[in-house]
């Protein structure tokens, strides 16, 4: 493990030609104080955990000096936001530091958000709110658990600095990793300004540092949009067997790498609602729950439509992009049998699975719950269904559903004991529920921060019995309505 001054940077980022981005520093955060900082993300890229007290890692991921041997510097990008272009977009309070090689040779690049204006800030003052950070910080290491690809967070850094959002609140920078930032926006800004040699060497740079086995295809750029329309398909799945929501799937959130990125007003379903809408600035329901999977579609046909000046073959283009529905329904259903605890595939799954959902969705029961629970039914004893059967208001149109789950589960001759151990690892017991994420930012408010430990530490495990902590499975009290929105 590495002291600060002994990580070894790359920068990968900054060896493109200047039009990719703007070096500036961060601004100055005064009165910094450390909120909360990763053990288990710093160990990514070598930083022994003890450096978390000192006053260098204070300063450096408060955005107030620059990491050493780090290339400070803000990107641009253009994209597509709820279905509008929007033009030219970037890095509008984001600071990339710089890239570390951490475990295994693995480059991070260490970004600052909320750090201050940049050449790309339209509104606002280039900060971020305690409120916002704690909600990124906390879900992008609960996605991680939970085996959804996503960028990491190392820390968050407070201060009293006033910042207006719908309230006065105060500052915060939390600092994210991933292996790129680039978006699918990155590649729309180069194509609808007409600089297709940067187009190029944009192309070339994500397939040289990230998608290498493509470089031998006969259309390495068409290879290339194969693949990020594979990991896309895969990720949308895996949102949905978890009943999370993005909340604003805009072209400049979705990542060239098939990552989740961007945590603004997301939501993990509660009472599943199949259009429910975790954002409320979403007026039109563009990025609701069912909208997703054909939502990830769109973008894709955006990111292809800026790739075509390098493929030159609108033929070949559509036929990958006709490959979507194939390649997520694959992924969805080998989630959603597993999740049923299903071993085998048979002819009417897709029905049974589409019924599931649609019992949830008529009686509004815990999405959560009801895969957890339901690891625990045994075929030869239907009292154990109780617990499953009580989040239903129509009983009689569970049981109906029941009878035919169970025939189901018989065709294959299915062990409860196998099929219990089996569910239990894909159906999580513990997700970060919007009111648990609200209880952490209220203390923290208070400067008290030990509700972001104690969630962070009952996230890591989703899967796992954890009797100590029962509560941060509970669904949320009755009558609590929190909403979240593009200032989240």
């Amino acid at each position: 493990m590495k002291s600060l001054s002994q990580l070894v940077t790359h920068n990968r980022f900054a060896s493109l030609p200047p039009v990719f981005y703007t070096r500036l520093s961060a601004k100055a955060l005064p009165e910094p104080y450390l909120v909360h900082a990763n053990a288990e993300a710093a160990a990514l890229i070598e930083l022994d955990a003890t450096e978390f007290s000192t006053p260098q890692f204070l300063d450096i991921f408060s955005g107030n000096v620059p990491l050493p041997g780090g290339e400070t510097l803000a990107s641009v990008y253009s994209g597509h936001q709820f279905g509008v272009w929007a033009g030219q977009l970037g890095d509008g309070r984001a600071h990339l530091l710089g890239e570390v090689i951490g475990a295994e040779g693995l480059g991070w690049e260490l970004q600052l958000k909320g750090s201050g204006q940049t050449p790309y800030s339209r509104m606002g003052d280039g900060r971020a709110v305690l409120r916002s950070s704690i909600r990124e910080y906390l879900c992008s290491e609960a996605m991680h658990a939970l085996g959804i690809p996503t960028t990491r967070a190392l820390c968050i850094v407070g201060a009293d600095l006033p910042v207006f959002r719908e309230t006065t609140e105060t500052a915060a920078v939390v600092t994210r990793m991933s292996p790129s930032f680039i978006r699918f926006g990155h590649f729309e800004h180069f194509c609808y300004t007409d600089q297709h040699d940067a187009l190029r060497t944009l192309a070339d740079f994500v397939i040289d540092h990230y998608y290498p086995a493509v470089r031998d295809a006969a259309q390495p750029y068409l290879a290339l949009l194969r693949e990020v329309m594979q990991r896309t398909a895969r990720l949308i799945a895996q949102w949905q067997g978890v009943g999370f929501m993005h909340g604003v799937m805009n072209t400049d959130n979705m990542s060239i790498l098939g990552l989740t990125l961007d945590y603004g007003p997301y939501g993990f379903m509660d009472a599943f609602d199949g259009a429910h809408i975790c954002n409320h600035s979403d007026t039109h329901g563009r990025y609701a729950y069912y909208r997703q999977p054909e939502i990830a579609h769109w973008n894709l046909y955006a990111l292809a439509q800026a790739l075509l000046p390098l493929i030159e073959d609108t033929e070949a283009v559509k036929a990958v992009l006709n490959e979507f529905p194939a390649h997520f329904s694959e992924a969805q259903d080998e989630i959603w049998r597993a999740k049923l605890g299903l071993r085998s595939a048979q002819d009417g799954d897709t029905a049974l699975m589409e019924e599931t959902l649609q019992l949830l969705h008529a009686n509004h029961a815990d999405f959560t719950l009801f895969f957890r629970h339901l690891g625990q039914l045994k075929l030869a004893d239907p009292s154990v269904d109780a617990p499953v059967r009580d989040l239903f208001i129509d009983r009689a149109a569970f049981d109906a559903w029941a009878e035919k789950y169970h025939a189901r589960l018989r065709q294959e001759d299915s062990c409860d004991a196998a099929r219990q151990a089996a569910m239990s690892a894909v159906n999580p017991k513990y997700v970060l529920r919007n009111h648990l994420v609200q209880a952490a930012i209220e203390r923290a408010q208070q400067k008290d921060f030990s509700e972001i430990d104690n969630l962070l530490k009952v996230l890591r495990t989703p899967y796992d019995e954890q009797p100590e902590s029962e509560r941060y499975a509970a669904p949320p009290p009755e009558g609590s309505h929190i909403e979240v929105s593009c200032s989240s």
